[in-house]
């Protein structure tokens, strides 16, 4: 097998090292804190990654679509879970994968919980849902201050065909946190709002068994937090620039990684790589302090160079902006650490996995670019 400096760029690489610590570390902070872990596969949309992420003690699997899902479940994945208010409309094929697999989804709609519950009585099944509650993030969900959660709670719960496990949330707006302390502090009112409402639904006779929360942010501060059942964060497998400017990990710790090559050098001021929006996404990045450009160029000794910036991008091509010495010249390659490891697996057909310069295999990204 070639070395990864002997194939051709662009290359998207799984630094196989890193990604078993960032599966481990994750596995052993919900085994440590009594917490179930169903990792997100909108990250990696990977059977072979999914398998080793269940190999380390996750539970199963979270997916946003029932392609998704299908895909997940033909590569062996026996517990998997929509976290996304699909619709009714999708009955027939999620039965389908009620033969195969242990599935469930949410709801945060009266309309669509009743359309599930009319589904799953004329198929003679049962299906398992959530109920999705916004807790800040204010995507989907019910919001418990301005709606009564528990009176919807409560109706889902007596719907034919439904099996209600429990409450569902995503703490999305963790991204959005200026500080570590202001991420942990999101955790904790997540937390705090689920054990409400399951209070307050225990009191009118309606049990709730699962409290499922999302987002790697938040993650680690969740593990150790009473109330909540289960973790799935998606991003953590790989993590990404973002991350790091959250303070999750450091660079060592991005598994997921862009190879590419100086293809011109038309100014002193400027060079091209091969990678653009195709590979890269044009996803903006997030953190505590400014993030400029479309991914961080890393240096010799894995840190940022910072005489170099991905200013912008177009299809096939990174601009660059040189604003001090370089080494590089046309025909030399580059690592990247891109903005949101998610959008630029989903751009891919294929991982290289490696240690080093070894490369180990090269694994399809079974699910991507799949719509429904």
């Amino acid at each position: 097998m070639p070395t990864l400096s002997e194939l051709q760029t662009p290359l998207v690489v799984l630094d196989a090292p890193a990604m078993t610590r960032n599966i481990t570390r994750m596995a052993e902070a919900a085994a440590a804190g009594g917490k179930q872990l169903r990792p997100h596969g909108k990250t990696h949309k990977s059977g072979w990654v999914a398998a080793q992420q269940v190999a380390a003690g996750a539970v199963g699997l979270t997916c946003a679509k029932p392609a998704e899902a299908e895909v997940f479940a033909a590569a062996g994945i026996q517990d998997i879970r929509i976290a996304y208010p699909i619709s009714p409309t999708y009955a027939a094929r999620i039965v389908e994968l009620m033969d195969g697999v242990r599935i469930s989804t949410v709801v945060d709609d009266l309309g669509v919980a009743q359309g599930w519950s009319d589904a799953m009585v004329a198929a003679g099944r049962r299906l398992e849902v959530l109920v999705k509650i916004d807790v800040g993030t204010h995507r989907c969900g019910i919001d418990p201050t301005q709606r009564d959660a528990v009176a919807f709670i409560t109706q889902v719960s007596e719907m034919p065909g439904l099996d209600l496990r429990g409450l569902l949330s995503h703490a999305g707006h963790a991204y959005a946190a200026g500080s570590l302390d202001a991420i942990a502090a999101i955790a904790r009112d997540e937390a705090a709002m689920m054990a409400r409402l399951v209070d307050d639904c225990a009191a009118r006779g309606v049990e709730l068994a699962e409290v499922s929360v999302g987002s790697t942010p938040s993650a680690l501060f969740s593990a150790t937090l009473d109330g909540i059942t289960e973790l799935r964060p998606g991003n953590y497998v790989f993590h990404d620039r973002t991350q790091v400017g959250l303070g999750v990990v450091d660079w060592s710790g991005c598994a997921l990684r862009i190879h590419a090559s100086v293809t011109a050098f038309p100014a002193p001021d400027r060079l091209v790589l091969d990678c653009g929006s195709k590979v890269l996404s044009s996803d903006g990045a997030r953190g505590f302090g400014p993030t400029p450009g479309f991914g961080v160029i890393l240096g010799p000794d894995g840190q940022p160079d910072p005489g170099l910036l991905i200013e912008r991008l177009s299809e096939e091509h990174g601009v660059v902006t040189v604003t001090g010495p370089t080494r590089l010249r046309i025909g030399d390659r580059v690592t990247i650490v891109p903005n949101h490891a998610c959008v630029v697996a989903n751009l891919s057909n294929t991982y290289v996995v490696a240690d080093g310069d070894e490369v180990l295999e090269t694994q399809k990204v079974d699910a991507r670019g799949l719509v429904n």
